[in-house]
């Protein structure tokens, strides 16, 4: 992995969860930028470039599968095939086959392994 940071854009409207997943990435050179729900993905996403999405599935306003839905939509085509990561509390509600319907390219199950969290992040990244 290159010595540039990684930006990472996390979706999780569970400060508890934002706060840990930001400081396991820090320390693995990733800059962190962190918003509660899926319309602010969309609002960063109009302004920056990210790496990797971290989608938390059940957030407010928008959930994680709306969302990646939108992602996926842009015209950009860059900003549209940017890797998603969903993060779920309920992945048995889901298949694989409905992650990658709306384009998520990997899902990590809560509560959250970091070990896989970070390994899957690189795999993304590098």
């Amino acid at each position: 992995m290159s010595n540039t940071p990684k930006k990472v854009l996390i979706a999780e409207d569970s400060s508890v969860i934002q706060t840990i997943t930001k400081k396991v990435l820090e320390v693995q050179n990733c800059h962190i930028t962190a918003v509660k729900n899926g319309r602010q993905v969309l609002e960063k996403l109009e302004n920056e470039d990210f790496d990797v999405i971290l989608m938390d599935i059940n957030m407010p306003i928008m959930d994680g599968m709306e969302c990646a839905r939108h992602v996926r939509s842009f015209t950009d085509r860059k900003k549209a095939a940017i890797p998603i990561i969903a993060i779920t509390g309920n992945a048995r509600n889901y298949s694989i086959e409905d992650f990658k319907e709306v384009g998520i390219n990997e899902y990590l199950q809560k509560p959250i392994n970091f070990d896989k969290l970070v390994e899957t992040v690189h795999k993304f990244t590098s």
